[in-house]
């Protein structure tokens, strides 16, 4: 059974670096995004609400979660297995998929540009109308995104958020109703990916398993099932389970 070493919330050697990939990416290439709380680790709140928590949490990591996030406040725990302890409600709880590159035709693309911070205000409008997944005002920092414009105005974009050791999920796929059909997702996947590639590392991305049409997508694209996770919501207790109030730090 897989654990984590006590005292540094890194995964056991055991354990794929891809279990537990939010921990693994803010221990590894993100840890200058990481804010800490004992072996807690977030994102900042305005990056990407992504949680690295041990994969086997203690009291001491919930109370530590707990004080991070604030009482009454909705925590996101991707890829989290484990059950929550009394006091926390689970807000919601919803399966997902993990595919990996196996085989991807990546490729740059011509038309595709990159984002910075300037689009940001385009992007999250995209986002807005698209609704691919969580997208802040930083998420452009995590990595390459790429767009595609059409009469000056952003249609599509894609781009890389987690980045454990020698991996980088791609994110924020999303195309305008407008011109859906032509291809611009795919395109644009294989055009971050080849990025991906480009430096030594493998492409991966979760969707919900209830998203066909994207599963078809990716496993037509050469994206290979890895692994089956869950997308879990939890509400931090107004009082820890000692009693001490649950204070933000």
């Amino acid at each position: 059974m897989s654990g984590s070493n006590h005292g540094t919330g890194i995964p056991a050697r055991t354990e794929h670096v891809l279990d537990n990939p939010a921990l693994t990416a803010l221990t590894g290439p993100h840890a200058h995004f990481a804010e800490r709380r004992g072996r807690v680790l977030r994102y900042p709140v305005d990056v990407t609400p992504w949680i690295g928590m041990p994969t086997e949490p203690d009291p001491g990591d919930w109370a530590d979660l707990a004080a991070l996030a604030g009482p009454g406040t909705d925590v996101p725990l991707a890829g989290f297995q484990r059950e929550v302890p009394p006091g926390w409600e689970v807000v919601f709880r919803v399966g997902g998929v993990q595919f990996v590159d196996d085989g991807l035709a990546a490729a740059p693309d011509p038309e595709a540009v990159r984002l910075g911070p300037a689009d940001v205000p385009e992007m999250l409008d995209l986002v807005g109308r698209t609704r691919p997944g969580p997208f802040l005002p930083r998420t452009v920092e995590l990595g390459t995104y790429l767009g595609i414009r059409r009469d000056g105005a952003l249609v599509a974009m894609a781009g890389e958020r987690l980045h454990p050791p020698g991996w980088t999920e791609i994110s924020a796929v999303c195309t305008d109703p407008a011109v859906r059909g032509q291809g611009l997702a795919t395109r644009l996947i294989l055009a971050v990916a080849h990025g991906i590639r480009a430096r030594g590392e493998t492409p991966f991305l979760h969707t919900s398993e209830d998203n066909a049409d994207a599963i078809r997508l990716y496993q037509s694209l050469g994206f290979r099932l890895r692994r089956k996770t869950q997308f879990l919501a939890v509400r931090a207790p107004q009082r820890l389970a000692d009693g001490r109030a649950a204070v933000p730090v």
